[in-house]
């Protein structure tokens, strides 16, 4: 795709439907000025001027209806539709900066400036416009906050607004010299080297009142002075010489590593001034004047020669006003559609390869529109084309894969109904059966450890899983059986156990009259019936499990000390 087709075709959407942006300066010892920048070269491509007188003492222009018909003849010059927006570019009126607490509205900010300007002699007589933005100073209080302010005539705003809307333009900003000279000296590169970042550096304005200083560090504006001179009471070198008394005493209250001059009167040479100024860093200057020899920045070969050097800091600075980055912007007017007075449709610089495209919003709506039309008709083709294929295709695969699904789910229910109609073994009950028996018998064993007393021994024990308990032992005295008897009752609470046998452990009355020492006593502790009781007898052949072991152990010759004894343990109960 060739440049031209490109650049023609972003022409087309940055100017359908939209209404052209016009700028205009009204710049004291020019006249009214209008321009258009062409930001794709970064040069001037239309340029008009008309005499238009300025009232220095009131800050404002003479003559509104010249103001009128200077405009329409800049039309008609330029060939400019006046059914266009409008952005101009006035004499700086007001400008100071202000200490603030930060716990302030902004409403509140605003009517403290509003008091502040109106002390000054202009506006005790017609009503302000002010606007404001915060700076960032080295060592600020963190308690305040630094305000930098600039005020207008709210009459001047109303009669430039009403001069254009008779010509059918919309006046949708309003810019003051100070920032216009700064975002001109942004754009065209002059100060390249001062607007880095930590670079301190101060702009001198010059002209035919006084002069103006404002301190910056790199693009932000940190304060602002002014000082009145009476600069038309002196001849020759004696302006440079009051000039110089008073700059070097206002320059060591702000040093810097720079010095910036420019001069809009006639009466000053800025180079001039700059060779006599010292100890102000390094000097650099612009000639805004007569004494000008070279154009601030290249101009189209429309541009009528006699205007080249006419073309003041202050026209490029407004119409600039789209394409600089600089940061110090005052909204005089405010609309809902954008934050700096501009309307909505205001262009904004695209830069595609090494070209630059103004575009306006509405131009990139409709590009917006075309890149849409172009993704959707493929989609569009897609979806009415191939998706009906596609869809029958998914529709066979998925009916395949719902028969084999369906097929699945009835192999898993008949193996399910088999299973449950199994009476084979089951895995589950199993083991809860086992579980529930041995936490049975492990919890008659774990009562006995525990509640046996020192002097009972166990002959014979019997635990089953349903809970039923045989206990057969031994003791030296009833007391402890009894003893015996009651813990086990206590720890297995819900084995209902009884008593079932308490006797002397003698054969007959003669044995127990002719033994010399003690006899000891037999019991039985248990919880089953005499049907119970009777089965297992029958079931270990006439005796039980533990009496068959002890008798066992007892004909083998041992005598271990243990449950299963005829001599109690020692301590068993611990």
């Amino acid at each position: 795709m060739s440049e031209d087709f490109l650049s023609k075709m972003m022409s087309q959407f940055g100017s359908g439907g939209s209404q052209e942006y016009v700028y205009l300066s009204v710049t004291p010892g020019v006249g009214l000025e209008m321009c258009q920048l062409d930001i794709t070269n970064k040069s001037v491509k239309a340029y008009a001027v008309r005499e238009l007188a300025y009232n220095e003492t009131s800050k404002d222009i003479a003559d509104y209806e010249a103001f009128k018909e200077a405009v329409t003849d800049m039309y008609t010059e330029l060939q400019l539709n006046p059914k266009c927006n409008v952005v101009v570019n006035i004499p700086l009126v007001s400008l100071g900066t202000i200490s603030l607490p930060l716990i302030l509205s902004d409403e509140a900010i605003q009517t403290s400036i509003t008091s502040e300007v109106e002390q000054t002699y202009i506006f005790r007589r017609m009503e302000p416009v002010v606007a404001w933005q915060d700076i960032n100073t080295p060592g600020q209080s963190s308690e305040n906050r630094k305000v930098l302010y600039s005020a207008v005539q709210a009459p001047v705003i109303d009669n430039i607004r009403n001069a254009l809307a008779d010509l059918g333009s919309t006046l949708t900003g309003i810019d003051v010299s100070v920032s216009s000279y700064l975002r001109a000296l942004d754009f065209t590169g002059l100060t390249e080297a001062q607007m880095q970042d930590n670079v301190t550096w101060n702009l001198m304005i010059v002209n035919s009142t006084g002069y103006s200083l404002i301190s910056l560090v790199g693009k932000t504006v940190v304060d602002y002075y002014e000082e009145p001179l009476a600069i038309k009471t002196f001849e020759g070198d004696d302006i440079y010489n009051a000039i110089n008394a008073s700059a070097q005493i206002t320059l060591m209250s702000y040093p810097a590593n720079y010095l910036y001059i420019i001069s809009e009167t006639d009466m000053v040479s800025a180079e001039l001034l700059a060779s006599k100024l010292q100890g102000a860093g390094s000097v650099d200057f612009f000639e805004n004047n007569s004494f000008k020899k070279h154009e601030i920045m290249p101009v189209s070969l429309d541009v009528l020669p006699d205007n080249v050097l006419k073309i003041s800091m202050q026209i490029v600075g407004v119409a600039a006003i789209q394409y600089s980055n600089f940061p110090l912007k005052f909204e005089f007017i405010k609309t809902t559609s954008t934050g700096r007075g501009g309307a909505s449709d205001a262009p904004l610089p695209v830069r595609i390869g090494d070209q630059v495209y103004e575009i306006t919003p509405s131009g990139a709506r409709n590009i917006a529109i075309m890149a849409f039309a172009v993704v959707l008709i493929p989609v569009l083709l897609i979806t009415f084309l191939l998706l009906p294929n596609l869809e029958k295709s998914s529709q066979q695969k998925l009916g395949e894969v719902t028969s084999k699904i369906q097929a699945i789910d009835e192999e898993v229910s008949k193996l399910d109904s088999e299973n449950s109609s199994s009476t084979g073994f089951n895995m589950k009950s199993e083991v809860d059966i086992v579980l529930k028996n041995n936490r049975a018998k492990l919890l008659s064993y774990t009562a006995i450890g525990e509640t046996i007393p020192d002097t009972v021994w166990i002959t014979y024990f019997m635990t089953q899983g349903d809970g039923l308990v045989d206990i057969k032992g031994a003791a030296t005295n009833v007391q402890d059986v009894y003893q015996f008897f009651k813990n086990m009752k206590d720890s297995l609470l819900f084995t209902k156990l009884r008593l079932q046998k308490l006797e002397m452990q003698a054969a007959s009355l003669d044995d127990l009259v002719s033994s010399s020492g003690s006899s000891n006593y037999e019991f039985e502790i248990t919880n089953m019936d005499s049907n119970q009781l009777s089965a297992f007898l029958n079931a270990g052949n006439g005796k039980k499990e533990g009496e068959a072991n002890a008798d066992n152990q007892n004909a083998a010759g041992q005598n271990p000390n243990g449950l299963v004894s005829n001599q109690p343990l020692p301590n068993a109960g611990n």
